[in-house]
């Protein structure tokens, strides 16, 4: 590769270090192009997957600020480059693993921290950004349900109270209890009919 060409390649490399959540770099000995193609498909929602050149890629982590990889890149090397959920990111790569043992995840970097491949395989094990957002969303309403509870309960007891107390009234006057006593003119009306007649 002429030197312009290297010069540009590094570049590329450390803008995509630099534009990614996440990167987890991984050894692809032994996988076929197809298998290849299959994974970069099982993870497209959320990473690139890209193979490297080690001696490039060391040199464009360098300028990117990125330590994880210092010492790992040897061997055909691959990145995933994570845009998306580094969970599933996470997760996408090491179901791909399992069932392709050809595929080593060897480190990893998420937000400037340096993740090991045990680390990855925790981050995988993570349940996903929606899932944690359905669960938080859950949570608030049962909390909401709770506090209409709190607000609820007293006066419906008060209610309760308030109808034992009519109740008592009504079974100790023989009858529903008055609503309201007659008004005098009420009471006189009888009696000015009777003298007249």
């Amino acid at each position: 590769m002429a030197r312009p060409d290297k010069a540009a390649a590094v570049a590329e490399i450390a803008e995509r270090f630099r534009s990614s959540k996440a990167a987890v770099l991984t050894e692809y000995r032994g996988l076929t192009v197809a298998q290849l193609t299959t994974l970069r498909r099982s993870i497209a929602a959320n990473a690139t997957y890209a193979v490297v050149k080690n001696t490039l890629t060391a040199i464009a982590a360098k300028e990117a600020g990125v330590a994880a990889f210092d010492g790992q890149l040897t061997g055909p090397s691959a990145i995933a480059f994570v845009t998306g959920d580094p969970v599933e990111a996470a997760k996408g790569l090491r179901d791909f693993a399992r069932t392709n043992p050809a595929l080593v995840i060897k480190s990893g970097v998420l937000d400037g921290n340096t993740l090991s491949a045990d680390d990855i395989r925790k981050l995988a094990d993570l349940e996903s950004r929606e899932v944690l957002l359905a669960k938080l969303a859950g949570a608030m309403k049962a909390s909401m349900n709770n506090a209409a509870y709190l607000f609820v309960a007293p006066l419906a007891k008060a209610v309760r109270t308030v109808e034992a107390l009519r109740q008592r009234l009504e079974d100790e006057a023989g009858g529903p209890a008055p609503s309201e006593p007659a008004s005098e003119t009420d009471q006189a009306a009888p009696e000015a009919a009777t003298t007249e007649g």
